[in-house]
């Protein structure tokens, strides 16, 4: 029997990041992603003379006779979600990308097959939330009616399609080029500001089922990247244009305009699925880092999320370690905002008094070339909120007014900057607004999971408000997402700490002497060494750790400021002095 072919337009459509939403909110986002396609999508699809094929689960494949009612339904489904759910978070909110291609079908019953319909499929893969992405074949038979700009995104070799084929972007001039872009964060109007561009993740599995997942993880990794706003990202639809083709890096980077280039591979082996990362500086070849994540085979939607998180939170400050030595090492010539931003940060990581104050400087250097700069602002929140709890500040009152004044500033300019609410957080958190400090340290997290800092200032709080087993809940969520933190001395006390509340002495030893031996000059883990070396009736070597904490703590100044400020339970006070004095403690 021979096929029945025709000539059709096809658009596919699906929901960007579906898995990521259905995991937050399953039974919420399957109502509204019905109420789209019963209420929007279906009727646009009927008024353009066209006819859905089928749902996909996420999406739908439908056909037209007339390609440029094939565009025109197309633009007018996104110009129609933008107005859709407007009480709904932006995280949450309903994306859909759509492709769509002209080009010879094979029907059979209620469905349509062939190359027409996989290059749709494609091209729907490769535009961006809330965009359209169409072939050549497409763009010049509508160029001429339809009033849309077609942006050429040259040609890609598509899967399981023998030659290249041509995309163009649609551009909508009653929609704004800017609510389409998922991963354009912010603009700073630094134009030293270095770029990171994600390629495709390659599926090296044999595993058709892989390539979506790796395509996903992509994509979350783009989006997480975006969200954290430490470097502008390049767009999914570009990056996307590199997929299963081979090229060189430093054409890569130079094409895209990206400093950074992080690319990586899925790998499934039995009930295994490893993923793998690395980053490299484009114009030098260079390999900045690795990573690798083994995770034991399981829903491969639930993996996604928590992969994606793993290795863009491992990546992420490795990456703006190596931008502020990279920037450190330059001449002193020509500084931008961004170029003393970065000399500020390199300063402020040695986390000596000199260095502080040079830090403050030239955060204010930065802010006085671009006042409205939150990752400035927020930076200068923490040195002077730093100087302030060390003892480096002349007026220690003055300095945490000053820092938080700053903080608000900076989640005023960038309320989706995770650090800006971590700074906030944190001069609350020494000025004893605990429940201030406690939201604004969720936030952060909330808005950047992989936020290590975050974690770890949340578990000094629920140790001091008596919640010890979220505090080692938090803490250790903090060490694991960034195990290479060179000042893991910081905050493996909040660890020690609530082990010792809740008299688990042995850990609470071992764990201060891990802090300390990591840096003999913060004395925070050492405190629950003595402490829990007490609690043990182990008092000669009580009394030896005891010495070394008097000889940076004369007086055992610190420890008494720490617990006065600090510690809201008495019982949790009562508890720590108890071991101290079993210690040998003197108490005047």
């Amino acid at each position: 029997m021979t096929a029945t072919r025709r000539l059709a337009a096809i658009l596919a459509a699906d929901v960007a990041g579906y898995s990521r939403l259905m995991g937050a909110d399953e039974e919420g986002t399957h109502e509204r992603l019905q109420a789209h396609l019963r209420e929007l999508f279906e009727p646009k699809i009927k008024e353009h003379r066209g006819r859905i094929v089928k749902n996909t689960g996420d999406g739908l494949l439908a056909e037209f006779a007339s390609v440029v009612e094939a565009v025109r339904c197309a633009v007018g489904v996104q110009r129609g979600m933008v107005a859709r759910d407007p009480d709904v978070p932006e995280e949450r909110r309903i994306r859909f990308r759509i492709g769509v291609n002209l080009g010879d079908v094979i029907v059979e019953q209620d469905d349509i097959f062939g190359d027409g319909v996989n290059v749709a499929a494609r091209l729907e893969a490769l535009a961006e939330p809330g965009g359209i992405c169409i072939s050549r074949m497409v763009r010049d038979n509508v160029r001429d009616k339809l009033d849309y700009t077609f942006e050429d995104l040259g040609e890609q070799q598509v899967k399981n399609i023998a030659r290249p084929v041509r995309l163009y972007r649609v551009r909508d001039h009653v929609v704004p080029a800017q609510q389409h872009s998922r991963a354009s964060p912010q603009p700073l109007s630094l134009q030293d500001k270095p770029s990171v561009a994600v390629l495709p993740f390659t599926n090296i599995s044999g595993d058709q089922e892989q390539e979506f997942f790796a395509d996903g993880i992509t994509e979350d990794i783009i989006t997480l990247f975006a969200g954290w706003g430490a470097f502008p990202v390049i767009a999914r639809t570009s990056t996307f244009t590199y997929k299963g083709r081979t090229s060189d890096i430093k054409k890569i980077g130079e094409q895209l305009g990206a400093r950074y280039i992080v690319e990586g591979s899925v790998r499934k082996a039995g009930r295994r699925l490893r993923v793998t990362a690395q980053v490299i500086e484009a114009n030098t070849g260079h390999h900045i880092m690795a990573e690798r994540c083994d995770r034991d085979l399981a829903d491969l939607f639930e993996l996604q999320d928590e992969i994606a998180t793993a290795i863009a939170g491992a990546i992420e400050p490795e990456l703006l370690k190596f931008e502020r030595n990279r920037i450190a090492e330059r001449p002193k010539l020509n500084e931008d905002a961004y170029v003393l931003y970065q000399r500020g940060l390199w300063h402020h990581y040695r986390r000596a008094k000199a260095d502080n104050k040079e830090a403050q400087r030239l955060f204010r250097a930065a802010l006085a070339i671009n006042p409205d700069y939150p990752q400035a602002m927020t930076a200068l929140a923490i040195a002077v909120t730093n100087a302030g709890y060390i003892g480096w500040a002349d007026d220690v009152e003055r300095s945490y007014t000053e820092a938080y004044e700053l903080a608000q500033r900076a989640v005023a300019l960038d309320g989706r900057y995770p650090d800006a609410h971590f700074a906030l957080g944190l001069v609350c958190m020494w000025t004893r607004r605990f429940d201030r400090a406690m939201a604004e340290f969720q936030e952060a997290i909330k808005l950047n999971p992989s936020f290590a800092a975050g974690h770890a200032l949340l578990a000094h709080l629920y140790l001091f408000t008596g919640q010890s087993e979220e505090a080692i809940v938090a803490a250790e969520k903090g060490i694991r997402l960034d195990p290479r933190n060179p000042r893991q001395f910081m905050r493996l006390p909040a660890l020690a700490g609530a082990h010792y509340q809740l008299r688990h002495y042995e850990q609470a030893v071992e764990i201060g002497r891990r802090a300390w031996a990591l840096n003999p000059n913060w004395p925070g883990g050492l405190r629950y060494v003595v402490a829990g070396l007490g609690q043990l009736g182990r008092i000669e070597e009580a009394k030896t750790a005891l010495a070394d904490l008097k000889a940076h703590d004369p007086g055992l100044a610190r420890v008494q400021g720490l617990l006065t400020r600090f510690y809201r339970s008495r019982e949790g006070v009562d508890h720590f002095l108890d071991g101290l004095r079993k210690a040998g403690m003197q108490e005047k």
